[in-house]
């Protein structure tokens, strides 16, 4: 079986998660506040709402600004994160995540146009 890492996952925002439970996704978003364990963040998406990502290891650096999380969406709305990228905003470019959230809506209305999910064979 391909690792989550192997597979295409949909990219997705916080109004989207319960469409996901058990699936793999790409979530992007700024972080908002980490967990004093360090295994777990809270990240705002374009829209201004708030999912939490769950870590399997304490963090080993700081994270803030902007995030891409690889992951699996659980039974409770939060990401199980596989992976993170923390996205530089160098020469003081910032990352326009409501933009990006116009981009995923457009994505998710007009799937024929950007077939990114495996179809489903059978």
């Amino acid at each position: 079986m391909a690792g989550i890492l192997d597979v295409p996952k949909p990219r997705i925002n916080c109004s989207m998660l319960s469409q996901f439970i058990n699936r793999a996704v790409c979530f992007v978003g700024r972080v908002e506040k980490v967990h004093p364990t360090g295994k777990m963040f809270t990240v705002m998406d374009g829209e201004g709402n708030t999912a939490t990502v769950e870590l399997n290891e304490p963090l080993e650096e700081e994270l803030s600004g902007i995030v891409e999380v690889i992951g699996m969406v659980s039974n409770k709305g939060e990401i199980m994160a596989s992976t993170y990228n923390m996205l530089r905003e160098d020469k003081g470019v910032p990352f326009d995540l409501e933009l990006y959230n116009e981009a995923l809506k457009v994505i998710h209305d007009f799937p024929q146009h950007y077939p990114f999910q495996v179809a489903a064979s059978g």
